[in-house]
């Protein structure tokens, strides 16, 4: 297992590193730095910018419009954009859905919505998780009838994520009830200003809303939207959250919210604090942890292995991480 860069990769982490500080805007890097909250205009503007260079989709092949980087350069391309203050690539269009469409749309499907998404022009939604069906997804209840050549969707969608700003969804509902609950969903790809479509923000505690319920009332989709095969979603679902194994774990923004607290902590005169660094401490020997672990991944995957068992566990640790 080889944990260092190679020559080529710091070059290809110096050239990222420039480009990132010429093209960043100055307010957004500022706000991210200072974690104040960051507009949709913000959020978009920055996706746009990736966009042009063809660096959205930073994991998508060539033949998609990607760059073709590899894991490695992904990484250290995410490394780079978070120590500089970019914004998060909202996942749900080009990390979540494109790799679904270009895995199993048609051709038709890839032309439609692949370069909206590349271009940072349209907004995507998730629509997994329902007030009964979370961590247990596969008993999610929303439910799609086919009638001729659409689908007529009912049901609800809830902790949809910045769902205020969608413009498409892609959704899990339920089109069978026959055999196992997994062997009858369905993948669907809907316009969010569909009639009977109807977005509600769930407030949190801090007064903002993040979240969002989703209701489906006579929603119609075309039948044209069903990614794959009627109920064969879950394989789809599956494939969407195995499909990016290393940035799950957000080791980046782990560390760069590490440094900024340490900033704080330093101009509020409490860093000297024995018991504050002795819990800065253990926190910054997990996030190298973190950090090790997803290069092991890394190493890994530059071998031609597939680590999911390690893999597997870059989510629930990153999380841990970050509540602290």
């Amino acid at each position: 297992m080889d944990l260092a860069f190679t020559p080529e990769e710091q070059k290809f982490r110096e050239d990222i590193r420039a480009w990132v500080g010429a093209n960043l805007p100055a307010d957004i890097s500022h706000k991210v730095h200072n974690a104040l909250r960051l507009s949709r205009d913000d959020m978009q503007r920055w996706a746009k910018i990736l966009g042009k260079k063809g660096w959205l989709g930073h994991g998508w092949p060539k033949e998609f419009g990607g760059p073709g980087w590899n894991a490695v350069q992904k990484h250290l391309f995410e490394e780079e954009c978070a120590l500089a203050g970019a914004p998060r690539v909202i996942p749900f269009g080009p990390v979540m859905v494109a790799p679904v469409i270009m895995a199993f749309g048609t051709p038709e499907q890839q032309q439609r919505f692949l370069p909206g998404i590349a271009s940072g022009e349209v907004w995507w939604s998730q629509g997994y998780s329902e007030p009964g069906a979370g961590s247990d997804l596969a008993s999610l209840k929303c439910r799609a009838e086919r009638v001729g050549d659409k689908y007529i969707v009912n049901g609800q969608k809830t902790w949809t994520t910045l769902g205020q700003y969608g413009e498409w969804i892609f959704c899990l509902v339920r089109t069978s009830s026959e055999g196992k609950p997994q062997t009858g969903i369905s993948f669907l790809l809907i316009d969010m200003k569909s009639p009977g479509l109807t977005v509600r923000p769930i407030v949190l505690l801090v007064g903002e809303a993040e979240v969002n319920e989703v209701w489906f009332d006579n929603v119609e989709v075309p039948a044209e939207n069903l990614i794959g095969e009627e109920n064969k979603g879950w394989t789809y679902a599956k494939y969407l959250l195995g499909h990016e194994r290393t940035n799950i774990a957000d080791v980046n923004r782990a560390k760069r919210e590490l440094e900024r607290l340490k900033r704080i902590a330093k101009d509020e005169g409490v860093y000297d604090d024995v018991r504050f660094r002795d819990e800065i401490a253990k926190l910054e020997v997990d996030v190298v942890a973190l950090e090790m672990m997803v290069l092991r991944v890394l190493s890994a995957e530059k071998a031609g292995k597939n680590p999911m068992d390690i893999a597997s566990l870059l989510k629930i640790r990153g999380s841990e991480i970050q509540q602290r």
